[in-house]
């Protein structure tokens, strides 16, 4: 049966079967709480996140590798997103298409 999905998905599982479905990425280090916080209140709701805090990484490296990581979500948060609105702001990028980044 498993082969049959991942052949199917080509291994690009959907939200609800994958094993790594959000990752988040602070565009700074000095936004590690904010990112944590994050991933705390998901974690909370069952989604299975993840976040990259590695301070030698630039911000295109981490997120080139969450890309390569197949994660279905990719929050990058940062001091824009957190002053508009602190709970629910930040920017998104799915994994299916480069082009279908948005901003929540």
């Amino acid at each position: 049966m498993m082969g049959i999905l991942t052949e199917n998905f080509a291994g690009k599982w959907p939200f609800w079967l994958s094993p790594r479905q959000v990752m988040v990425v602070p565009v700074m280090p000095m936004f590690n709480d904010y990112a944590m916080e994050i991933k705390e209140k998901l974690h909370n709701n069952n989604i299975v996140i993840d976040t990259d805090l590695d301070a030698g990484a630039t911000l295109n490296k981490k997120v080139r590798n969450a890309q390569l990581a197949q994660y279905n979500f990719i929050f990058v948060v940062g001091r824009r997103r957190r002053m508009e609105v602190p709970s629910t702001s930040g920017h998104v990028t799915t994994l299916s298409t480069a082009s279908s980044q948005s901003r929540i």
